[in-house]
């Protein structure tokens, strides 16, 4: 040591440390193996010293600090003892002298070599200083209580307070706090600063400790209680055993019992026996005993051989399709057969049943019951479903499969998977409680398909009825019959259904309702439904009949009649809030009253054009709410011969227009045009509402019409509604939805229709008094229809085409 000026210097190697510290007056063990560390001891037993400064480094990830990755304040300590390990460590015993700071480093290579000089702390004994270590103290003893692990030296020197310097820097050593704060801990100078700082650190130890201990006890109570139930449990098992009063043999005997109930096929018998043993050799206490009981539960409670016994009357059946709905005539139809094939069906089984030697006979092929309920929103698709159950008196099990995407939610998930469970059929049965239930599947047509399967291939098993009797399903893992199941699938449109489940259904179309059968749905339905939906009497409210018609006229345009039941509900509000606030005790709702009631009229009542125009054709439309009626617009302007479409046309009507001007370039001649017309204009093509997407070839014949009319400067007759696709020949070909087209262009007031000479077979679909209103004119090709379409009244005679004239 060097004294000068008074001040210790003192010149020694420095040790850095990653994580301990030896704190003066105190002893410690660390080991020392970085090449450094070990080159500081080698040079002390070369000088024959043994005091070496230790210093914390800043962080301890670094494994070969700088001068400038070390603190400042340290420790001046003497090596008291060494070992060297077997992988060339040195455990050495280090006691603490003196707290330094390093002021300069002398040398860094092949070791530090620091200048500093000592440091020391203010170390004022007073009362406070006194009560301070009183605390510690305690709190020490309390930690040691709570099972905190102290070194026997340290806990003595604690104990025997030799002097509060020494009894800091000993508590500093048993601090459970990480290597930054115990460096704080070093640096505070003043000890009454360090001593509530080590109190404050020793408190919430204690915090820690007192949490841990509450925890373990938590933990060791409900171990014991476990220990205590399983003890309990099995000593009251063998009492029962001795008794005769096994509670876990009367479980596996009732199962057993149950199984026998379940009258299940003999296959799916053997499999819940099976089941069962296993269960009755598990322990309770076994995770998958919960799993086996699941499964066996679902095994018993699903109805194997339970039906219900059908109702094949047909005059009833008739009866109460009559009441709940009203029009559907092809449906109600195909219905009353399925109730009579069944009932034949029913009487050939019991005359066979008689004679033994025919009942191989019996096993005859069974119509497909598979029926597909296609149409638009609100015709009442899923409703007749309800009717049909009713009518055949069998439960109805509905589920929708809007955005199902899972394959499992069809067929279920395999027991191997936690919280597994059978797919929504299965569930669907087990709630009916019958295997013989009308079971819907709504939305056929929007089940989607992703990376965990598609649900509509795994509905192909279940909906062929050559397969559907056995029916298999991932967590049952046992054939189900749904051949007795009654499915209709209910869709908007089939353009989305996968033909291999489309060719499995019966589709039957659900066309748009007329005017009148909405009216009298309103009459026998919606009326009387809302007014008891709305707390009303029969008598507080009346609608006149005008009134129910202008409400479908001017107030709603759809196939269905869901818009119309939510203005009929609006209505029934509005009357409700009236008889409250006046106190009336009846409300007549007029034509005159519609307007307070429901604002303006929505819709005008007459969709067609207000005069014959040139180059404007009316066509007729199918859309997946129904049918209606377009305006196909046609301008011609000077131009380059271009053909502009409009409109938001698809592909195939777009070349529908191309089809009509090549077909009226190509009869340039007949139509009184110059044989170059195309040369020197351009032809726009537009459909109104353009923010509405439509396509199809069925405007063929209206795109011609308004092409020619613009060519050739005939209007075109308003009151004409037409509907066919063309060949570049002229032919007119057949098209689909007459039934929707034809009640769209009566709903419109239009008084003729022009359509393809192959659909009039269509037209026995529709209503007599539909058809008493409309004029209908069959065409097989373009050259025939002029004269029907055009208004020859409008030009001279001498003005007229040929083709149209002879037309």
């Amino acid at each position: 040591m060097n004294i000068l000026g008074g001040k210790q210097k003192i010149i020694r190697p420095v040790v850095p440390l990653r994580d301990g510290i030896v704190f003066p007056s105190t002893e410690n063990v660390l080991i020392f193996g970085r090449e450094k560390s070990l080159k500081v001891l080698d040079y002390l037993d070369k000088e024959k010293s043994d005091e070496v400064i230790l210093l914390m480094q800043k962080k301890e990830s670094i494994d070969d600090p700088k001068t400038e990755d070390l603190y400042s304040c340290g420790v001046l300590a003497k090596v008291v003892k060494k070992i060297r390990g077997e992988r060339g460590e040195v455990n050495a015993l280090l006691r603490g002298v003196l707290k330094v700071r390093v002021g300069k480093f002398i040398s860094t290579d092949p070791i530090f070599i620091a200048e500093a000089e000592a440091v020391e702390d203010k170390a004022a004994e007073d009362k406070e200083t006194e009560a301070l270590i009183k605390l510690i103290s305690n709190g020490l003893k309390k930690a040691i209580n709570l099972g905190k692990a102290i070194d026997f030296n340290f806990l003595i020197n604690i104990l025997n307070v030799k002097s509060p310097l020494v009894f800091s820097y000993n508590v500093a050593m048993v601090l459970d706090i990480s290597p930054k704060d115990r460096q704080g801990l070093l640096e505070v100078d003043d000890l009454k600063d360090r001593l509530k700082k080590e109190l404050e650190f020793l408190n919430k130890e204690l915090e820690i400790l007192e949490l841990e201990q509450k925890l373990a006890e938590q933990t060791r109570k409900k171990f014991e209680k476990g220990v205590k139930e399983s003890f309990l449990r099995e000593k009251k098992r063998l009492i029962e055993a001795e008794l005769g009063e096994d509670t876990e043999g009367k479980e596996i005997e009732e199962y057993r019992e149950k199984i026998k109930k379940a009258k299940m096929p003999k296959e799916v018998e053997k499999k819940a026996i099976k089941e069962l043993k296993r269960l009755s050799k598990m322990s309770p206490f076994n995770p998958e005993a919960s799993y086996i009981r699941t499964y066996l539960d679902w095994l018993i409670d699903l109805p194997w051989s339970k039906k219900d016994s059908s109702v094949f009357n047909i005059k009833k059946a008739k009866k109460i399709l009559d009441q709940d709905h009203y029009a559907l005539k092809k449906v109600k139809e195909r219905i009353i057969e399925y109730i009579a094939v069944m009932k034949l069906k029913k009487e050939k089984e019991k005359l066979l049943k008689r004679s033994p030697e025919k009942k191989n006979s019996s096993k005859e092929y069974q119509p497909p019951t598979i029926l597909c309920f296609v149409g638009p929103p609100g015709v009442g698709k899923t409703s007749l479903g309800r009717s049909i159950a009713r009518a055949l008196g069998r439960k109805f099990v509905k589920i929708s499969l809007g955005g199902i995407r899972d394959e499992a939610e069809i067929r279920g998930h395999r027991r191997t998977y936690v919280g597994a469970l059978p797919g929504r059929i299965i569930q669907g049965i087990k709630e009916a409680g019958t295997k013989n239930p009308v079971f819907m599947l709504d939305e056929i047509d929007k089940i989607g398909k992703d990376y965990r399967g598609d649900p509509s291939a795994a509905l192909l098993e279940a909906l062929d009825p050559e397969q559907n009797h056995s029916f298999s399903d991932h967590y049952l893992e046992v054939p189900f019959d749904l051949s007795d199941v009654f499915f209709i699938t209910t869709a908007n449109i089939l353009d989305t259904i996968p033909p291999a489940l489309l060719d499995r259904l019966e589709i039957i179309h659900f066309p748009g309702y007329t005017e009148d059968e909405k009216f009298q749905i309103i009459k026998r339905h919606l009326l009387s439904k809302q007014i008891k939906a709305h707390s009303l009497d029969d008598y507080q409210v009346k609608v006149s009949d005008k009134a129910l018609h202008t409400i479908i006229r001017r107030y709603t345009r759809e196939a269905g009649v869901r818009e119309l039941e939510r203005q009929i509900a609006a209505l029934m509000r509005k009357a409700a809030l009236r008889i409250v606030e006046n106190n009336q005790k009846k409300i007549s709702i007029s034509v005159r009253d519609l307007s307070k009631y429901l604002g303006p009229y929505k819709y005008s009542e007459q969709m067609i054009e207000d005069k014959d125009n040139i180059g404007i054709s009316t066509g007729l439309a199918w859309t997946q709410a129904g049918g209606d009626i377009l305006f196909i617009e046609v301008a011609v302007m000077p131009g380059k011969g271009n053909l502009t479409l409009t409109g938001q046309l698809g592909d195939v009507m777009k070349e529908s227009c191309q089809a009509a001007l090549s077909y009226i370039r190509a009869r340039w001649d007949i139509f009184n045009l110059k044989k170059d017309f195309f040369e020197k204009i351009d032809i726009h093509v537009h459909v109104p509402e353009g923010a509405v997407p439509k396509d199809g070839p069925s405007a063929g014949i209206a795109i011609t019409t308004a092409m020619l009319s613009a060519l050739v400067k005939i209007p075109v007759r308003r009151n004409v509604g037409m509907t066919g696709e063309i060949t570049l020949r002229g032919r007119v070909l057949e098209i689909g939805g007459v039934k929707e087209k034809v009640i769209a262009a009566h709903r419109a007031g239009i008084k003729k229709v022009i359509m393809p000479k192959n659909n009039k077979k269509d037209l026995e679909d529709i209503p007599s008094y539909v058809l008493k209103d409309l004029k209908f004119v069959f065409v097989e090709h373009m050259d025939k229809i002029w004269k029907e379409t055009l208004n020859l009244r409008a030009i001279p005679k001498k003005k007229i085409p040929k083709v149209v004239n002879g037309g």
